[in-house]
């Protein structure tokens, strides 16, 4: 099931996504991100945009949502998308629904244009952010710094047409 995260969800939320900021360079965070901060984070990001979890069996698998991609006002119909899978949970298609589903939201509210960050290299993010369109529009070097190594970071971009 694809729903409206609620607060309820945090720890897992936490649980999933620090798995990322302590052992990959998926996420530039270097340490665990707290329920208390995470709540902040959904309060900001929801105010404007969607923030869906994967619910299996009453446990949350992955979650996607989107932000600001920059504060200026005529940036308002672009948002940068983010996903973050239950690592034991990669592979199964969940992924692709929290996209279409988070995607869909995205294009009736009026987004115009995604762009997703991708620390590189990551051929499964790359990969399914390019099934859905998205296209490589930048690739900065030595972003990062991270697990005792420089990190790339690519930027994908989809947009849609009226």
């Amino acid at each position: 099931m694809i729903r409206n995260i609620k607060s309820k969800d945090l720890q897992r939320v936490c649980e999933i996504y620090n798995h990322y900021v302590l052992t990959t360079n998926a996420s530039f965070e270097i340490y665990p991100v707290t329920v208390d901060e995470m709540e902040k984070r959904m309060q900001d990001y929801t105010a404007n945009y969607p923030w869906l979890v994967y619910e299996q069996v009453g446990v949350v698998r992955g979650f996607a949502y989107a932000s600001k991609w920059r504060p200026r006002p005529a940036y308002r119909f672009t948002a940068e998308v983010t996903i973050y899978l239950d690592k034991e949970h990669l592979g199964l298609g969940i992924g692709k629904q929290l996209y279409q589903e988070l995607f869909s939201r995205l294009k009736t509210q009026g987004i115009h244009s995604m762009i997703a960050a991708i620390a590189l290299p990551n051929e499964n993010s790359q990969g399914l952010h390019e099934s859905f369109g998205f296209k490589q529009v930048a690739h900065f070097k030595d972003m990062g710094y991270k697990l005792d190594q420089w990190i790339d970071v690519g930027y994908w971009q989809k947009i849609w047409s009226f």
